[in-house]
């Protein structure tokens, strides 16, 4: 079907200016970009003609944090995604997803992102490598392909757990070139890169070389490393400054997954940061990162655990929780020390609101901190952590309000940033991060505070990030290109989802078109699904195709 907009106002993507265009889609392709007026519809064939005046014309977002691997299986709808413009999403974050993994690793892994997922049980676990898993999302079900395009990176923390199980310990020779030949498969099925969640267990017992030659793993077949580093409170920079020493010892390219600078003691301390990665970019290390555009954090409850407690997974965890001596121990370190789970920082009761549980007779504590409800039921916070924790099965989401704006519109600024929404799709509260990132950056950011102009903010949201994903022609309006676009309104552009009522779709958002289909039309969702998923070829280049085809 080829569809003609006309009269929009073009912002291509590369950051230059905009201008009165008419593109031409094609099926799935960009067919013609021209100045506006200068085709009509007879003149191009075109079957739909839509009058985009008033209207920009945008590649579609690109979602680089996003935690969307289950739901967009189970919730093929993905209108959260969709309803903000999303077209491709970078999945396999935080260094824990669903593969490669085996049938042990795949039941460990369930049930400790429970909390980010969900985990239903009358569902097809049908696979097990990350060529399978991909395959997965681009197998047709009777309702259509998946929303999104997708791309993947393989989770570290899930290698370390196929490999050396949940424990703590350094690995063997062995099993250090085990897990870097589980990482270069993983990688010659697909994978885009490496993420790594280094305040997740068990990801986060791995040591500064054990990463490195796993990062030599994913450099040498053109992939990149995008940790959740060591801390995003106390040390900070030190955490910061060994993964940028990952990457210009190893060579691997590196982008930091939602980099910011959280909790009291890192308020207004964003140049410091900033400082660090430009030095290390002016000495030439290859270096992105994301960020999304909201203060609170949103993660599991088990989380600010110390990574100890934590060893062996979730039955030995709710062991130890629920042995006496051994949970005065876990309180010493969160209370009076701080967990390395939390960061280094002792944890603020009041600052861990609970966003969702496993457990149906805890429903009544979602939207309350745990400070909140120590105090309604006179208990101390520490005894009320550690019974939820054991009565939802460590499978407790949170939000955590931690963030300082002035670091977060100084990172969003920087040259490298790209929006990533770390958006979790479950709970009965997420934060509304999930249904708003995107129309925020547009409106709040870049319309109402002028903080990136509108071709800035564009390209931070599209072209750059396909530049780090090494897209083969997409995130740009240019002929030949993937037909991802949007139409929306920049005047009414904005983010509706709060934290009191997350599920609100944007306002301002009135065409996206997948593949060339359109997802949204006239701002209402059509059902149909035209994602791809998207692997890295043999070529280095990130397009839609068979692993086979590797």
């Amino acid at each position: 079907m080829k569809i003609l907009i006309s009269n929009a106002t073009l912002v291509d993507g590369t950051g230059v200016d905009r201008r009165a265009a008419d593109v031409l889609l094609d099926g799935p392709v960009i067919a013609a970009v021209v100045d506006a007026g200068s085709v009509t519809a007879a003149g191009t064939g075109a079957d739909r003609t839509i009058d985009a005046t008033g209207l920009v014309l945008s590649p579609g977002f690109i979602d680089m944090h996003a935690h969307s691997d289950l739901q967009l299986l189970i919730n093929r709808g993905h209108y959260a995604k969709l309803s903000q413009g999303v077209t491709t999403e970078l999945l396999g974050q935080d260094g824990l997803s669903y593969a490669p993994v085996d049938d042990a690793t795949l039941a460990g892994v369930r049930e400790k992102i429970a909390g980010w997922n969900d985990n239903p049980d009358d569902f097809d676990w049908n696979w097990r490598t990350v060529g399978e898993y991909l395959d997965r999302l681009d197998a047709p079900e009777k309702e259509g392909r998946i929303a999104t395009n997708a791309a993947y990176l393989v989770p570290q923390g899930t290698v370390r757990a196929l490999v050396m199980g949940f424990e703590e310990g350094e690995p063997t020779p062995e099993q250090q070139q085990r897990m870097q030949d589980v990482v270069s498969a993983a990688m010659e099925e697909g994978a885009v890169g490496m993420s790594s969640g280094l305040t997740y267990t068990p990801g986060m017992y791995a040591q500064t070389e054990e990463l490195a030659g796993l990062c030599r793993a994913v450099g040498a077949l053109g992939g990149f490393y995008a940790p959740h580093h060591r801390s995003y409170g106390k040390g900070a920079l030190d955490a910061y400054a060994e993964m940028i020493g990952l990457s210009r010892d190893t060579g691997c390219p590196l982008h930091l997954s939602h980099a910011t600078m959280n909790f009291a003691e890192n308020k207004g301390r964003a140049s410091e940061l900033l400082d660090l990665i430009d030095e290390a970019l002016d000495a030439g290390v290859d270096i992105t990162l994301d960020t999304y555009p909201y203060l609170p954090g949103a993660t599991t409850l088990s989380a600010i655990l110390p990574s100890w407690a934590s060893s062996g997974g979730t039955e030995a965890t709710l062991a130890r929780l629920a042995d006496r001596e051994t949970s005065a121990k876990i309180r010493e370190s969160v209370e009076i020390h701080g967990s390395d789970g939390c960061h280094g920082v002792v944890a603020e009761w009041d600052t861990l609101e609970i966003s969702g549980v496993q457990n149906q007779a805890l429903a009544g504590y979602i939207g309350k901190t745990i400070a909140a409800v120590a105090k309604e039921e006179g208990r101390a916070p520490f005894e009320v952590f550690t019974q939820i924790l054991l009565d939802d099965r460590c499978g407790t989401g949170i939000l955590q309000h931690v963030g300082h704006e002035e670091n977060v519109q100084a990172i969003m600024k920087h040259r490298t940033h790209t929006g990533g929404s770390d958006g979790l799709l479950v709970g009965a509260k997420p934060h509304p991060r999930a249904w708003g990132t995107f129309p925020r950056y547009l409106g709040h950011y870049s319309r109402d505070l002028g903080l990136l102009s509108l071709e800035e903010t564009v390209h931070h949201l599209t072209g750059r990030p396909a530049a780090r994903l090494k897209l083969h022609q997409r995130g740009l309006i240019r002929e030949g290109y993937a037909a991802d676009v949007v139409l929306f309104d920049p005047e009414t552009v904005r983010d509706q989802a709060t934290f009191d009522n997350p599920r609100q779709a944007a306002a301002g958002i009135h065409y996206v078109f997948v593949n060339g289909t359109a997802a949204i039309d006239g701002g209402k969702p059509t059902g149909v699904r035209a994602g791809r998923a998207l692997r890295r070829m043999s070529d280095g280049l990130t397009r839609e195709g068979s692993s086979t085809t590797l």
